[in-house]
């Protein structure tokens, strides 16, 4: 990557709800952005990854099984490896990810959202 990536102008080419595009990578770590709408995301965990969910634009609960953290525009979440866990938008949600390279998307769990691989988006 020799140029800045405009986030926006990435959320511009993709409209698919719940399938991450991986639009950078550091260190082991790929930078994703996702759009997401509706109650889809299982309960699952990642034994050995933390995960970081950053919102752009919208609302996003967090929910673990003991409490739910709420994100809106500009507001980050980590969440710590081995937490069970779930997001669920209010309405649209635009959203970045900060996870390891060949992070399962749903942990072991397997549902209607679950990919095997996250596409590259041409930035």
């Amino acid at each position: 990557m020799k140029r800045a990536v405009n986030v926006e102008r990435c959320f511009e080419k993709f409209n698919d709800t719940f399938s991450p595009k991986i639009v950078a990578e550091l260190n082991g770590q790929h930078v994703k952005l996702a759009r997401l709408e509706g109650d889809k995301v299982p309960w699952h965990t990642h034994d050995e990854q933390d995960e970081l969910f950053f919102v752009f634009d919208g609302t996003l609960d967090v929910e673990q099984r003991e409490s739910t953290v709420t994100l809106h525009p500009g507001e980050f979440y980590v969440v710590p490896r081995g937490t069970e866990h779930r997001v669920v938008p209010h309405g649209h949600v635009k959203l970045m990810l900060f996870e390891p390279a060949g992070i399962e998307h749903t942990g072991k769990v397997r549902a209607e959202i679950t990919l095997d691989r996250c596409d590259w988006l041409d930035t």
